[in-house]
């Protein structure tokens, strides 16, 4: 059999700070992907790749994330959203399917508390978004607070190995390529000051678990067991506490399940749209 790829296409999308750069590939029911802090649209080759001969899909770098125009100071991640909600519309989207990483979780979650009419499913991966994350453990922050010194500690030691954070030291162990691969998707980010826009990613998320009391959008949380990024136990916990949440687990994984195990993230992805219909 003779393969044929899905039909791609690039553009740039103007926005008040300069442009958006993105990538659709593919046809069919719409997949929006958005990346992490390590990342940019390229994060994503694994499933772009899987779903886009069944899917259109919407791979695009935030703001201050080149091949997006650089930004002055940083990116604002309050600003997020909004270039979501500006891509969507620019691409004639009706309905979509949001996918967000780390990071990405702050775009999604926002854009589909303010478009909930037009999100069809939401996968927040390794991400509680813009909620406040102490706020989520029902231990009352013990449980968060034990983690974060464990996490830190060893992202400390894993730094001083040249180990990245979002990969993790198993994982770097077991796929090198990989970890080669994703240490030089970060470093395309150039001079973006990260230090400072994790500032502002914790600034942003204050949300509660009140607030999306009436959250209806059916919504995945996948985490990884071994993740020093994002406390992975807050995900079941999350999940629990919406109206159509669920949380699967990766034991094995790091903070980048859908980078370092693409297979299993992409069925889980898979199943859980088959299950909306």
């Amino acid at each position: 059999m003779t393969y044929v790829a899905p039909p791609r296409r690039t553009g740039r999308l103007d926005r008040p700070f300069g442009t958006l750069y993105y990538e659709v590939t593919g046809s069919g029911p719409a997949l929006v992907f958005a990346h992490g802090l390590g990342g940019n649209h390229l994060s994503w080759w694994q499933q772009v790749a899987h779903f886009a001969p069944r899917h259109t899909c919407v791979a695009f770098a935030h703001r201050g994330f080149a091949p997006s125009t650089a930004i002055p100071g940083g990116p604002d991640p309050a600003d997020y959203a909004g270039d979501l909600a500006a891509l969507i519309d620019h691409l004639g989207l009706d309905e979509v399917r949001l996918i967000g990483q780390s990071m990405g979780g702050w775009t999604m979650l926002e854009y589909a508390l303010a478009h909930r009419d037009r999100v069809e499913a939401l996968v927040l991966s390794s991400t509680s978004g813009t909620l406040d994350r102490r706020g989520c453990d029902p231990s009352g922050g013990s449980a968060y607070d034990a983690w974060a010194k464990a996490a830190e500690a060893e992202a400390a030691a894993g730094l001083a190995d040249g180990i990245h954070p979002a990969m993790g030291r198993d994982a770097a162990a077991r796929s090198p390529a990989l970890h080669q691969l994703y240490a030089g998707i970060d470093a395309m980010a150039g001079a973006l000051d990260k230090d400072k826009l994790r500032q502002g990613l914790r600034r942003t998320a204050r949300r509660r678990l009140a607030d999306l009391a009436e959250f209806s959008v059916p919504t995945l949380l996948i985490a990884g067991g071994r993740d020093i990024v994002f406390p992975p136990f807050l995900a079941t916990a999350i999940a629990a506490s919406l109206p159509c949440g669920q949380a699967h687990l990766l034991p094995q994984a790091g903070h980048s399940p859908y980078f370092e195990d693409a297979a299993t993230f992409n069925r889980l992805v898979e199943e859980f749209l088959a299950a909306r219909g």
